[in-house]
């Protein structure tokens, strides 16, 4: 939120800098003079917005017209009237499209509004004008050099706000589809924006909640390619492969990273204790376990042993997850101890098959026939 104090207060000295686009000479001898001369006068913002409103309602095509909804635009967005902003200013634009300061206020005023249509309409209006009059070239003069290098520059830092002011909307709205929508509009304006990065979580959490699974899903994977920092994602992209039984490399790859980020990530602010381990002690588990897994199928005993015994205690509480594991330690151990008949190996694979069919589940029926099997072959009890 820095940054949006400081592009706040960098803006507020550089518009000026740029100049009004209404030039104005008062002729004071006018009836519409003297009003124009009062309305410049005026110091009072409500009082002067009533001289204003009044000179628009009795001189619409008057040539000081534009420079008198110059400033009701910023006028109406101080004072909290977005709609009578957007209105004055669409009138403005209509009439000169490069109006960058103009359309910025627009921008702040569909903020106010907190509308994120508006806000990524507007935010697209403003940078194209914003855009076009960074690329203005250098003017020959030498006295106009300096006038151009303030509206470049008052320019490019309204450029950079529009994807701020995307980005800042997509965090606060609660509405899923608003937020992928404002994502995808930052993406159209700058794929190399630098808010995108930090929105990928909460984009990545809301295609779920709108039940995009597989957009979310594909989205992560791209995510993952460069950053392997988010667990919401490496969970996500990791159980769809497995649910699926494809890219078992893939699995493993993100399991381990899921458990590896997990055992190392600090307890996030506004998170208690009692929360915070839960969730690190399941996403660990999840981790070790679907690699564990993923290893039994290819069969990789020693390493499914190995990871299967640490994901134990972190999933004691998920059955499936619990007898799934019992299942395949059994397995696992069973294998391991064939080609020597090795006993304390049986041991351990009799003990994971009698905990597994203790289990209601898919996996009950055939561990209870393994634990007879075994006890047969090798006499154990």
């Amino acid at each position: 939120m820095i940054l949006c104090h400081v592009l706040f207060a960098l803006l507020a000295v550089a518009a000026p800098l740029c100049g009004q686009r209404h030039k104005l000479t008062i002729n004071a001898e006018t009836p519409e003079g003297q009003e124009l001369q009062g309305i410049g006068q005026e110091n009072d913002p409500a009082k002067k917005m009533v001289l204003m409103e009044a000179f628009l309602q009795k001189h619409p095509s008057h040539e000081g017209a534009g420079w008198v909804m110059e400033q009701m635009v910023p006028a109406y967005v101080k004072a909290g009237q977005f709609d009578k902003a957007i209105e004055a200013g669409e009138k403005l634009l209509a009439a000169d499209p490069d109006d960058v300061v103009t359309s910025h206020n627009c921008l702040k005023a569909a903020e106010g509004k907190k509308d994120p249509d508006l806000v990524a309409k507007w935010a697209g209006i403003t940078s194209k004008a914003a855009r076009k009059a960074a690329a203005a070239p250098k003017p020959a003069e030498e006295g106009d050099v300096e006038n151009w290098k303030s509206a470049v520059d008052y320019a490019k830092q309204v450029d950079t706000y529009t994807e701020y002011s995307m980005y800042a909307m997509a965090l606060a709205v609660p509405d899923p589809d608003k937020k992928i929508m404002l994502y995808d509009a930052l993406v159209a304006q700058n794929p190399q924006s630098q808010y995108l990065g930090q929105m990928t979580g909460p984009v990545f959490l809301a295609m779920r909640q709108a039940n995009q699974n597989d957009k979310a899903v594909a989205f992560a994977e791209k995510v993952l390619e460069k950053d392997q920092s988010n667990e919401d994602m490496l969970l996500a992209v990791a159980d769809n492969y497995l649910n699926k039984k494809a890219h078992p490399e893939k699995v493993i790859e993100y399991s381990m990273k899921l458990s590896e980020i997990m055992g190392a990530k600090p307890k996030p602010e506004g998170v208690s204790d009692a929360d915070w381990d839960k969730r690190k002690s399941l996403l660990t588990g999840l981790g070790f376990w679907m690699a564990g897994v993923t290893y039994a199928g290819q069969n990789k005993f020693k390493e499914t042993d190995e990871l299967l015994r640490k994901a134990l205690p972190l999933v004691e509480d998920n059955q499936a997850l619990k007898g799934q594991a019992l299942f395949y330690l059994g397995l696992a151990n069973y294998k391991m101890g064939q080609p020597k008949s090795d006993k304390k190996l049986m041991a351990e694979a009799l003990k994971f098959n009698v905990q597994c069919a203790a289990i209601k589940g898919p996996f009950q029926a055939q561990a209870n026939k393994n634990a007879t099997v075994i006890r047969q072959q090798y006499g154990l009890r």
